[in-house]
């Protein structure tokens, strides 16, 4: 089963629904730029322990330079976008705020097919359709 990459994408939506939860109750009385600094901090450490222990370093030299710029764009995207979803968090429902963050899935779809040449049929279109409606139904009425 932990070879299977639904298993791992249902986690991740798992541990993303408690994100929300446990990030609206969090941002309760603490500026969420601080609230977001915090977050990354625990992730830091959580991360670094697991890639050591684990025995997956690798000398920092071995990684191409393409991979740093993408790596680091990404870390870049990531953290913007972390600080977007604890600032919508603060002042938003949580219910209403991540649904409109996973509109991210609408927009890898179409990024996927533009940037990457990626191939989505008429079925994948129509449920990205359906999760980007789905989504707008939740957040705005």
């Amino acid at each position: 089963m932990t070879q299977s990459w639904i298993f791992w994408a249902v986690l991740s939506a798992a541990f993303a629904a408690l994100t929300a939860i446990f990030a609206k109750i969090g941002v309760v009385g603490i500026n969420s730029d601080l609230a977001t600094l915090i977050r990354t901090v625990v992730i830091i450490f959580i991360i670094s322990a697991i890639v050591v222990a684990t025995g997956q370093w690798q000398p920092f030299s071995s990684i191409s330079g393409k991979t740093w710029l993408f790596l680091c764009l990404s870390g870049a995207a990531t953290g913007a976008s972390w600080l977007a979803y604890f600032r919508a968090l603060k002042i938003g429902d949580a219910a209403r705020v991540a649904p409109i963050d996973k509109l991210s899935i609408v927009l890898v779809a179409v990024f996927g097919v533009v940037f990457l040449g990626e191939k989505l049929n008429l079925m994948n279109w129509l449920g990205v359709s359906l999760i980007a409606g789905g989504a707008l139904l939740l957040a705005l009425f």
